[in-house]
């Protein structure tokens, strides 16, 4: 039995569709990250779980149980919101034990419920502190204490680290998936950061006006997306559009307008004639001063080149094409405006119609 199941969820406000017919099963402890560009409906699936919003059809199981007209406050769910909505007048413990105290728990449960809690996400010692004088680190723990000291069977995240730093971002969703694994709590995740997504989530469900494109895991959707959303939206790729000219085997060659032919993976056997795209990702690319035998070669010119520590990314014009290469450190001499060959693997990249 899922922990969480969605069967043909829709959710209309008027004539505006925000859900379409979602149909999503999440298994016990799994860890999930609903990921989308704004108003693709991720965060609408969310609150129809938490019971913030009905939904106009479909059904929502939470441990085999519908939760049709089951109130918010009934269902046994914990929500961390992306402004955390801790009480200002309120201490550390007072915030964090402010949903068992609405549940009636006694005084001595609350104390060693609380404790537990806020040693979990490693505030202990700050119980008697105010928000006010918590680092937006610390406030976001709060949050998460406060969700799962009710014992929660599920918990969901709500862009919790969107207002975070950058480095804090990547040390809270580190913690958060450590934490979330050492009490096996099931967890649905949203956030528009598909760094967050591939380093935090066990599956990626990967949505667009209000459905669901693809679901896998974070290889499965780098490496195999279904279709050019999927492709450009996670990770950056750089998409060669042309006509299929020629087939072979699992191979086929694709005449690129202004640019050129090149051999290429035809895995769903798209036919002779049709439009297709090959997506390449930044890293199959790499750079040379003259073509390469047994590759893919098209002619170029450096337009930018951008350090990053780890890599250096190079863009390159080929013809009417801005494309985008990762380079290691040293694989290869750039400047703007060198010319230079951008050169692959004929089995590199998906090709998709």
């Amino acid at each position: 039995m899922a922990a969480v199941e969605l069967n043909n969820v829709s959710k209309n406000y008027g004539d505006t569709v925000a859900v379409r017919e979602l149909s999503l099963r999440i298994a016990q402890g799994e860890f999930v990250a609903l990921l989308g560009p704004s108003g693709c409906g991720k965060t609408t699936t969310l609150q129809m779980i938490a019971g913030f919003v009905e939904s106009t059809a479909g059904d929502i199981l939470v441990g085999g149980q519908s939760m049709r007209g089951i109130p918010p406050h009934k269902r046994n769910i914990g929500v961390v919101f992306q402004s955390y909505a801790l009480f200002p007048h309120l201490s550390v413990f007072d915030n964090v034990a402010f949903g068992l105290r609405m549940r009636n728990v006694g005084h001595a449960e609350i104390a060693k419920r609380v404790a537990r809690a806020l040693d979990l996400v490693q505030l202990g010692t700050l119980d008697q502190r105010y928000p006010k004088a918590l680092s937006g680190g610390q406030q976001q723990r709060v949050a998460l204490a406060r969700a799962l000291v009710i014992e929660p069977s599920v918990l969901l995240l709500d862009e919790p680290l969107s207002n975070l730093d950058a480095n804090l971002r990547e040390q809270m969703r580190f913690e958060i998936r450590e934490i979330q694994k050492r009490i096996g709590i099931t967890t649905v995740f949203v956030t528009h950061d598909q760094n967050e997504a591939m380093a935090a989530a066990d599956r990626l469900v990967v949505m667009s006006k209000g459905g669901i494109r693809q679901v896998g895991t974070a290889q499965e959707i780098y490496e195999a997306p279904v279709d050019l959303f999927v492709a450009e939206f996670i990770g950056q790729a750089n998409l060669l559009r042309g006509t299929i000219i020629a087939n072979s085997s699992a191979q086929a060659t694709l005449a690129i307008a202004a640019a050129g032919e090149v051999i290429v993976p035809n895995r769903d056997r798209i036919a002779t004639g049709r439009s297709a795209a090959l997506a390449l990702r930044p890293e199959d690319l790499q750079l040379a001063s003259v073509p390469q035998p047994g590759r893919n070669n098209l002619a170029g010119r450096i337009t930018r080149v951008a350090y990053l520590g780890a890599s250096i990314n190079v863009g390159v014009h080929v013809g009417d094409l801005a494309l985008v290469v990762a380079l290691a450190r040293g694989a290869y001499p750039v400047a703007n405006g060198h010319d230079v060959v951008v050169h692959w693997s004929p089995s590199a990249g998906i090709l998709l119609e």
